[in-house]
């Protein structure tokens, strides 16, 4: 299952990262909805709120079905149909949504049948390995490239830095039965991957590439029973373990996102590498126009489950790090 993400990219970048074609060619960044609600973190759990996409259909009925609106929105779906005066009270969890169950269990059918269908963005995700001596947390992303890393020209449009995880996602709209503001909530679906990676179970349901996010979004044009053959598990994924600082929800610094060596202490030491990175991390986080994101280093992958660019997400830090005037990181085997 998913249980924790990661979404660190101010609002306006957020939106850039999301840049798309609509049905008639034009580049277009989708508009933000409720952009204040929006708290980048680097550590985000269920009932917690982040960011989606959505067909702006759903918000305006003469609306093309091809555009799209940023919208944060709350972890864990509450359906529409839930009678209670507080969303807090739905006995079940809901904040994944089995692939092979998602069709037939009323909490997410009658959404998805109505083309409730959304894509969740962050960073990356996380998941626990058991071992002998406690879980180990990773750190899940798409690869990321040197163009990830290049300077940015001021005021280019295209966006060349992190390259966001887009899961393909369920929402819902609920209303309090004694009437009130509209809560909009949201399912990550899930998909069997433990033949991909050995110590994951169920993973999100990974929307690989901008065609797979138009069909999965433009519920007008793509149907329920063409949209759903796009829930596949994915091997573009690379992955790096990370401390046990990100266990408690309640951390939410970049040391959630920095990558450790296995066997050696879990907690993230103060390296001249690591103070590198978390230096920019946290600055990265004042909006300052001299400070762009996709300045951000690549942090290593210790597991490569699929081929990779011939930068890899390790060359691209070793690279960054070689610019700093500091060693190399050392290379892990699988």
């Amino acid at each position: 299952m998913c249980g924790r993400t990661a979404c660190s990219l101010v609002a306006d970048n957020l939106r850039r990262a999301c840049a798309y074609r609509d049905r008639r060619g034009r580049h277009r960044q989708p508009e933000w909805v409720r952009q204040e609600r929006y708290q980048p973190s680097y550590n985000k759990g269920p009932q917690s709120s982040g960011p989606v996409l959505l067909s702006r259909r759903h918000l305006h009925q003469d609306a093309d079905s091809s555009e799209r609106v940023l919208m944060d929105m709350r972890w864990g779906l509450v359906p529409y149909w839930f009678k209670q005066d507080d969303p807090s009270k739905l006995q079940f969890n809901t904040s994944n949504c089995r692939s092979d169950t998602m069709l037939s269990k009323s909490s997410y059918k009658g959404a998805l049948l109505k083309g409730k269908r959304c894509v969740v963005l962050a960073d990356g995700f996380y998941e626990w390995q058991q071992q002998s001596g406690g879980k180990q947390p990773y750190f899940i992303y798409f690869p990321q490239t040197k163009d990830a890393m290049d300077k940015e020209i001021e005021g280019d449009e295209e966006w060349k830095g992190w390259r966001l995880l887009t899961m393909a996602g369920i929402f819902d709209c609920w209303e309090p039965p004694g009437g009130g503001e509209m809560l909009y909530t949201y399912t990550i679906i899930t998909v069997d991957a433990s033949k991909d990676i050995s110590f994951i179970h169920h993973m999100p349901a990974i929307l690989d590439g901008d065609e797979a996010i138009r069909k999965w979004l433009d519920f007008a044009e793509v149907p329920t029973q063409e949209a759903v053959k796009l829930i596949q598990p994915t091997e573009n994924i690379v992955f790096h373990p990370v401390s046990t600082f990100v266990n408690n929800i309640r951390n939410n610094t970049p040391e959630c996102v920095a990558a450790i060596e296995l066997g050696a202490k879990k907690e993230v030491k103060a390296t001249p590498s690591n103070k590198v990175m978390l230096g920019w991390l946290k600055n990265s986080q004042e909006g300052s126009p001299q400070k762009k994101e996709n300045d951000l280093p690549k942090w290593t992958s210790q597991f490569i489950r699929s081929p990779l660019p011939k930068k890899t997400s390790a060359d691209v830090l070793q690279q960054w790090l070689g610019k700093q005037g500091q060693p190399a990181a050392k290379k892990h085997k699988a």
